[in-house]
């Protein structure tokens, strides 16, 4: 494919620091996520994407938009930040806050106007793999990986994220996934329709500003009317579940045996000695 028309204005401000917003040439946004080291996402961060997305929706210059990851490791985004879920260190309407801001983005997101892709440069698990479920196109670098991880971790799969794994690659074989909690390499990812295509770091970014602009160059209205009709049942059955949702997610956080498995998996963490840290330990 060709590439997209190079940049030309600078990142505008937003409400969260690590989220920039910068809109090229023919109306395509880029939104780079840069919180060192692995793009964890706590209230504020949730809060800013859904800052930016709201802004972009709003700009009717604005037809299409590239998430991307801006950290200096290949890592999309590792997933919740852990000090979220970790029930000793929050409170119950601290996560219920938390909980709804995320799913009001992830589902903002599904059903955009705009044309969304994913650029997904090495690990994307839990978290960014969600994100990255809710783009119209995901494209994603040799090394990369992707999966909802959480039962790695002692933490049930969010109802809504992994329903949406099967849409993509069907109940079956999300289910096995899930159920395991492994995480995807690109190339498995790709044969299994969870990525659109495999591309090198370097071409990474070219490659996504051509999807977007190939999806761009349909008519607007109707590419977007169509894609609600696709999805506007689901995404209405999500709103209606995810703000109850966490009064089970607390419980089940508050339980000695998930804040014993949270507790370990915050020491892999921060440990220094251990550089070898994968990002795909967080949620």
């Amino acid at each position: 494919m060709s590439s997209a028309p190079a940049a030309a204005s600078s990142p505008s401000p937003s409400p969260c620091p690590y989220i920039a917003t910068d809109i090229k040439p023919g109306g395509i946004a880029v939104v780079t996520m840069a919180k060192e080291p692995v793009n964890s996402m706590d209230l504020a961060m949730w809060r800013g994407l859904d800052a930016a997305l709201q802004s972009l929706e709003a700009d009717p210059s604005v037809v299409a938009v590239v998430f991307t990851s801006g950290l200096r490791r290949d890592v999309f985004s590792a997933g919740n930040d852990l000090l979220e879920l970790y029930a000793p260190k929050t409170t119950a309407a601290r996560y219920a806050e938390f909980w709804v801001a995320q799913n009001a983005f992830l589902v903002r997101l599904h059903r955009s106007r705009l044309a969304t892709v994913a650029a997904i440069r090495g690990a994307c698990p839990a978290g960014g793999c969600a994100i990255s479920l809710c783009s119209d196109v995901r494209v994603i670098t040799p090394d990369g990986t992707m999966g909802l991880n959480e039962v790695q971790l002692g933490i049930p799969v969010p109802k809504f994220w992994g329903l949406l794994m099967g849409r993509v690659i069907g109940p079956k074989v999300a289910e096995g996934i899930l159920l395991s909690g492994r995480m995807v390499g690109a190339a498995e990812a790709a044969q299994l329709g969870l990525v659109d295509g495999v591309v090198p770091a370097e071409r990474l970014m070219e490659e996504a500003l051509s999807r977007a602009a190939a999806a761009a160059k349909q008519p607007p209205a109707a590419r977007a009317a169509t894609k609600l009709l696709l999805r506007e049942d689901f995404c209405k059955g999500w709103e209606s579940y995810y703000p109850i949702e966490p009064d089970f997610g607390w419980r089940f956080l508050s339980s000695p045996s998930t804040i014993k498995v949270l507790e370990g998996a915050m020491r892999r963490l921060s440990s220094k000695d251990k550089p070898q840290q994968k990002p795909a330990s967080k949620l």
